[in-house]
């Protein structure tokens, strides 16, 4: 019996010796792959788990003279790791209490605090990093991380805006230039230890490892001079009227580069945490505003640009006028309560209400619209900064004869001031207008961003020039300069209720220019919001801002005088644009034409025509039309209260 149980035992170890030396040799072949046949599979897969990219920091961002005006620090945050802690935290703080600048009894507390990983401190130096990795502690960890710097402080808030490193959130250029100031020609990767030293090997570059990975620099258009400027006279103003906000936009209207852009109220983006929603917001080009006078530039210029204005086209301008039943008149009626038959130099040093009604109402509905669509209202202009609003112009369909006449002086549209400066350039430009932007950009990027759209016939643009000119040069106010031709207008318009309908009795003041008139250079658009006391007009709020910054910009740009005693009127002195290269630029996409055809049938545009010219004229109407609706008639009773304060 015990024999037989003998040979059963030796039987089964022998199938598992068996077994066993299978496993063995199955082994031993797996290991030899893994070792020999498909080593570097495996070797490389080690390698990239210890491989690690280099840390790459934002590029700077400069001004267009090469003033840095954004740039990334580096900084260490500085961690307890629980799981490998050799010390108390009474050791650990009396230890690095002093390299921190923290009390040891704040440190205890932290390190006290639950959790595995525990932040102690962040944004230490790079030699505070230094002197804690020397004390040796397993325990302390220390990560890399950029901190943004922006040493002109709340110079260009707006425009730069800020860059949030720890959620990755930016405004302003640093949001809309995010992949240039990250970008690198070649990423550099290295093989780093579990502490985050540097592997060395014999491939190993030391020199690129070392030194510091920086995306591109960003150029912008912005001359810090001029920001300055800016920024400083729209404070005074703000301060000096208790206004609400405020905007100052200097702009090259020949090739839409922004020279200056002040925003009121600003923000330090060192410290854009503690800045509120309304600091930050970019209001001039987020929210919308009746423009008021400033738009009877574009009013008086689509008129010119469809053939119902010439040089020696004289409105009938009684002073007051009864439109749709509701009464409009010229702001100051009451001193000149008929002026009679006015010229377009007149209408904009007076600031005519009827006679700017007037001049719209020789337009349809269509051929308006067409031609302040084309001037960029109501869309987009395309500036290379977020948050911009496309404004609002309601569509020729929903125009009564009271709508039609109200978007004559500044009452039927909304707009940004972007938009604003951006249409009035195009103007100064001979009728072209050219994307505003704020980076430099080079001459192969250009085309990408900045587009150029023939919107006037120069010879019509250059009209519309020669009337603001005149007129301003017949101006008692600080507007007129003594040794530049300025074209220009103020404006002054109500308020509206915010997320309801109707004005408020606050106001906008304005006032928009360019110089010199003979060879129009720069262009400058102030607004201000909500300023107090008395005698609030364009000419008594805005326009001091303008004239200190006009003279200031003039003076930093060394332009040339244009203006000389006895003198007289100087026309635009440059040769007239090459419409002919133009179209061929036309058809190879470099640029486009937006020049609308010249006739257009509008029948019930032309019914409320007769009909308002038949009461205007004591006439029986020939033809009565059917009342609008409701909704469209209560459009004019905002015209009636506001249209007192369009200058």
């Amino acid at each position: 019996m015990s024999k037989d149980r003998q040979q059963q035992f030796n039987k089964r170890l022998f199938w598992l010796k068996i077994l066993f030396t299978l496993l063995a040799v199955c082994l031993s072949v797996y290991m030899f792959c893994i070792q020999v046949i498909d080593i570097k599979h495996y070797k490389n897969k080690a390698k990239l788990q210890r491989t690690s990219k280099k840390f790459i920091m934002r590029g700077s961002i400069l001004d267009r003279n090469g003033m840095k005006l954004a740039s990334d620090q580096l900084s260490y945050n500085v961690y307890l790791h629980k799981t490998y802690q050799d010390h108390t935290p009474e050791e650990l703080a009396e230890r690095l209490s002093s390299h921190l600048k923290m009390s040891k009894s704040e440190l205890i507390s932290k390190m006290n605090a639950k959790g595995n990983i525990v932040p102690l401190k962040k944004g230490v130096s790079r030699e505070t990093y230094e002197d804690i990795k020397k004390l040796g502690l397993r325990e302390i960890s220390m990560d890399k991380k950029n901190c943004r710097v922006y040493p002109q402080e709340t110079m260009a808030a707006h425009i730069l805006g800020y860059y949030n490193p720890d959620a990755d959130v930016a405004a302003g250029v640093e949001f809309t230039m995010k992949k240039v100031l990250e970008s690198v020609d070649k990423e550099i990767t290295m093989e780093m230890t579990r502490g985050g030293d540097v592997i060395y090997d014999f491939g190993t570059d030391a020199d690129k490892i070392t030194a510091p990975t920086v995306g591109k620099t960003v150029a912008l258009t912005i001359d810090s001079a001029i920001q300055h400027v800016c920024e400083t006279e729209l404070l005074k103003m703000i301060n000096e009227k208790g206004a609400l906000r405020g905007t100052v936009i200097v702009m090259n209207p020949n090739n839409g580069e922004i020279l200056g852009y002040a925003v009121y109220p600003n923000y330090n983006p060192n410290n854009f945490a503690k800045a509120s929603y309304e600091q930050i917001k970019n209001w001039s080009l987020s929210d919308v505003y009746p423009p008021g006078s400033t738009f009877k530039i574009l009013t008086v210029a689509s008129a010119v640009q469809t053939g119902k204005v010439h040089r020696d086209t004289r409105i009938n301008d009684t002073g007051k006028v009864e439109i749709g039943g509701w009464t409009i008149s010229n702001y100051d009626y009451h001193r000149t309560p008929n002026p009679g038959m006015i010229n377009m130099e007149y209408l904009f040093l007076h600031s005519s209400n009827v006679g700017s009604l007037r001049v719209a109402l020789l337009m349809t509905p269509k051929e308006f619209y067409n031609v302040l669509y084309n001037f960029g209202i109501g869309q987009k202009t395309g500036i290379d900064l977020p948050g911009e609003s496309s404004g609002l112009l309601p569509k020729p369909e929903t125009w009564d004869v009271s709508r039609h006449a109200s978007m004559g002086y500044g009452y039927g549209a909304s707009v940004t001031a972007i938009q604003m400066a951006s249409a009035v350039s195009a103007i100064a430009n001979d009728g072209l207008k050219v994307t505003p932007h704020v980076v430099k950009y080079s001459e192969e990027e250009l085309p990408k961003h900045v587009k150029k759209v023939r919107v006037m016939d120069p010879e019509k643009a250059r009209l519309v020039t020669e009337f603001l000119t005149k007129s301003t040069s017949q101006s008692k106010t600080a507007v007129n300069l003594s040794e530049y031709q300025v074209a220009s207008k103020t404006g002054t318009s109500r308020k509206t209720i915010e997320g309801g309908r109707g004005y408020t009795d606050k106001l906008y003041t304005s006032a928009i220019g360019y110089l010199p008139a003979s060879d129009p250079q720069v262009l400058i658009y102030v607004v201000i919001d909500s300023a107090k006391g008395w005698e609030i007009w364009g000419s008594t709020v805005a326009v001091p801002v303008w004239a200190a910054v006009a003279k200031q910009v003039a003076r930093i740009m060394n332009l040339k005088s244009d203006k000389h005693p006895g003198s007289g009127f100087i026309p635009v002195t440059r040769p007239l644009p090459d419409l002919e290269k133009e179209n061929q630029d036309n058809q190879k996409g470099f640029m486009k034409s937006k020049l609308i055809p010249k006739k257009q049938k509008q029948n019930n545009w032309q019914n409320d025509l007769k009909k308002y010219f038949a009461k205007d004229n004591n006439k029986k109407p020939e033809k009565e039309v059917k009342k609008s609706s409701k909704a469209v008639r209560q459009q004019p009773s905002k015209i009636k209260k506001k249209t007192k304060k369009s200058n």
